[in-house]
């Protein structure tokens, strides 16, 4: 069958299962968008091309299928040079495809020319410059086989122009579909380890018996690796309590009993001190990240480490394990069990004893829960409340969404996971902007469910342009704005460490009105003042599921984000609210 390379290209999407892409077309890619006219994949047109990428982010977060996004050459590409960032630091698996200029004209500064395979280097798992319109089948496989095994990671394909215009004969080529054989000559190099090493998994086995004060340190990984009912299942076999990081929310569940929540610099006292006093953390998926130790070298200064994780370049990185293993997190969870199992069942063995542990951790729950002082008359709305509002008004297995800052952590902090894939957030790279598009991109995934974006006004004013596409393409998510008229973060910040010198991050609770705004974006948008309006208005918005809706929030701009490590402290530092500092220990 004889194809031009744009009918190759789309018709190799087809062929890897795609159903969705969220793109933006301009003069280079162009040639590309025409045989989408007769592809039963579904193109969402963007208004940005940064929120096709953040759209096909929130995608792959809920289904687990790579996003795809396409977009032109030069500023179209580097326009979504920031998902692909916040990809790689996320280990989110994307395929995005960026037009180029013809061959002919490649490093001349033709019009539109950028050279985005340089550019994406170093934020890409890997990128490909196509110059051969018979090369795209092959590189399509490969990309989307790289982007979806091991670590996963966004992939970038560069097609120039000539190669995909039917009108230039570069562009003809014979239709075939390459073979797994194929695909594993063209990635010589690629072979990540997934069955983690008996002997290893026997030694962490040995650890987690005799460690006295142990906990689950749970991340990103877990939920990557498809791993949520094998933690779950060791969890209950060791009867070790189980902390869930920032991009682990929902990997286990937030009501079960072995449940601390989430640890790191704005994490709940417990799961921090869990962490801090522990003899034992068993890493699983988790990268050591600052945010969740703190200063390093005062981390977790007694415990013996066994670090799981399906990258080697992890392990070692922050901290040197006790006993390292590479491999996939659910196949190395699964081996765990056995070997605990082995050695309770036929080696007559048994956990060591754990009950001042266990009650030591219950007496830290009891005396620093989650807490805020409930607002006066006459106070603004105090963000917590808003987010305890929505959480119980909504299906268990609703999908949320933030954006980054004061709201993301009460997000995570006051929300309830009972589900995995149903938090969506930009952890690593903390992309400010990234709700709005992220939720689309989410309830276009899963529309079966019902998808609310956490989100702040400089948040919203980032990307809000994108509900406008939720609009045209009938996605009827749903934004609360959590409006302070402040960058919060920053002033939480300059309040605490800055003397209260308040430096450009006041944003005006007015302009623009959110309101008049979102409804010219063709979305239903109320305003809530006072608490008794917040359960209301939230009912109203509930009910609404042909079109987007827009809450505004007003929220006092004095509240802060606790607890908190400052950055550069110990977590041994933690500061819980004002109210519950007498006696902290």
């Amino acid at each position: 069958m004889e194809l031009n390379g744009g009918q190759a290209l789309i018709k190799s999407l087809e062929m890897e299962g795609v159903e969705v892409m969220f793109g933006l077309p301009g003069g280079a890619i162009l040639p590309v968008y025409d045989p989408i006219i007769d592809s039963p994949i579904r193109h969402v047109l963007v208004r940005h091309e940064q929120g096709a990428g953040h759209m096909a982010e929130g995608y792959a977060h809920v289904t687990g299928r790579p996003g795809v996004a396409m977009v032109t050459s030069g500023p179209g590409a580097t326009n979504i040079v920031t998902p692909l960032a916040d990809a790689y630091m996320d280990s989110v698996p994307l395929v995005v495809i960026t037009g180029q200029v013809g061959t002919a004209s490649i490093g001349t500064d033709a019009f539109q020319e950028a050279d985005i395979t340089g550019i994406t280097q170093s934020v890409t798992k890997h990128n490909f410059l196509v110059t051969e319109a018979a090369d795209l089948p092959r590189v399509v496989r490969e990309a989307f086989h790289i982007a979806t095994t091991g670590r996963p990671g966004p992939v970038l394909i560069d097609v120039p122009k000539d190669i995909v215009d039917p009108t230039n004969p570069r562009s003809a080529m014979k239709w075939y579909w390459p073979s797994d054989a194929d695909v594993a000559a063209g990635l010589p190099g690629y072979n990540p380890v997934t069955i983690g090493d008996p002997a290893q998994i026997r030694k962490a086995a040995e650890l987690i018996l005799e460690a006295r004060k142990p906990v689950l340190y749970v991340g990103g990984g877990v939920l990557k690796a498809r791993a949520a009912d094998a933690l779950r299942e060791l969890a209950e076999l060791t009867d070790i309590h189980v902390v869930t990081t920032l991009m682990a929310r929902g990997a286990f569940p937030d009501d079960h009993r072995l449940c601390l929540g989430m640890p790191g610099m704005h994490g709940n006292y417990t799961a921090i001190m869990s962490m801090q006093e522990s003899d034992l953390l068993i890493a699983l998926g988790s990268r050591f990240d600052d945010r969740v130790t703190g200063k390093v070298p005062a981390f977790a200064p007694d415990a013996k480490i066994i670090h799981v994780d399906i990258d080697p370049a992890e392990l070692g990185k922050v901290r040197r394990p006790d006993v390292g293993i590479v491999g996939d997190c659910r196949l190395v969870i699964e081996e765990l069990v056995s070997a605990l199992r082995s050695l309770l069942d036929g080696g007559g063995r048994s956990f060591a004893d754990r009950s001042a542990w266990k009650s030591r951790l219950s007496g830290w729950q009891e005396k620093y829960p989650l807490a805020y002082e409930p607002p006066v008359d006459g106070d603004l709305l105090k963000p917590q409340m808003v987010l305890e509002h929505l959480r119980d008004s909504v299906p268990e297995d609703t999908i949320l969404c933030s954006g980054v800052g004061q709201h993301q952590m009460w997000a995570s902090q006051y929300w309830r996971f009972r589900h995995p894939y149903t938090w969506v957030n930009s952890g690593g790279l903390g992309t400010m902007g990234f709700a709005v598009p992220a939720a689309i991109g989410a309830k276009v995934g899963r529309p079966d469910r019902m998808v609310w974006a956490v989100d702040g006004d400089g948040c919203f004013q980032m990307t809000a342009q994108e509900l406008v596409t939720a609009s045209a393409e009938r996605v009827p998510i749903k934004v609360a704005i959590l409006n302070n008229a402040y960058l919060g973060m920053v002033r939480q910040w300059q309040e605490m460490f800055y003397e209260e010198r308040y430096s450009e991050v006041y944003l005006s609770p007015d302009l623009p009105d959110y309101v008049k705004w979102a409804e010219a974006m063709g979305c239903v948008a109320f305003r809530v003042e006072s608490p008794e309006e917040i359960q209301p208005t939230i009912d109203k918005a509930n009910e609404i599921d042909d079109r987007p809706v827009v809450v505004d929030f007003r929220t006092d701009a004095a509240e802060k984000v606790f607890p908190m490590v400052a950055a550069g402290r110990s977590n041994s530092e933690v500061q819980v609210p004002p109210f519950q500092r007498d006696g902290q220990s």
